[in-house]
């Protein structure tokens, strides 16, 4: 048999919690995040929603691998809290997220702003024109905004 590629979805939404999205199958939304137009998500990528409030605006591309979980579960892990904290995420409008990122619950990052492959963004308001780097993270204000006009 040679299943089809809804059938392939169908099979894969009931052996998973992945609900279908307009996204990649292979996309995980959890929760009721408002995400806005023209936002690509990449496969294997990870968006947590459930108790929190995220906003991703429009025009984003988020690659691969990434998490934007509101979600950390690690201090009632080791026990020093009973429930998993949860915090509000808001990605601005134009922002680009590299792959094997990781954005955690209370993070607003303006808009026109890019985080480089590979970082992990904590709780922070990052300006727009932003470029986020590293882990630990380094947030480099204006960065792009100090590119436009020297491109003028």
């Amino acid at each position: 048999m040679n299943p089809t590629l809804d059938e392939f979805h169908e099979l894969f939404t009931r052996l998973t919690n992945f609900k279908a999205n307009r996204f990649h199958p292979l996309v995980w939304i959890n929760g009721d995040p408002q995400i806005g137009e023209n936002v690509h998500i990449g496969f294997m990528s990870e968006v947590n929603a459930k108790g929190a409030h995220l906003v991703i605006g429009d025009h984003c591309d988020i690659a691969s691998f990434v998490a934007v979980n509101c979600a950390d579960s690690h201090k009632k892990c080791i026990g020093l809290i009973d429930e998993v904290e949860r915090n509000d995420i808001t990605i601005e409008h134009h922002v680009f997220i590299g792959s094997h990122s990781v954005i955690k619950g209370g993070v607003h990052i303006g808009h026109h702003s890019v985080v480089a492959a590979g970082t992990i963004v904590s709780p922070c308001e990052v300006p727009p024109y932003s470029l986020v780097i590293g882990n630990p993270m380094v947030v480099k204000s204006g960065y792009y905004l100090n590119l436009i006009e020297r491109n003028k």
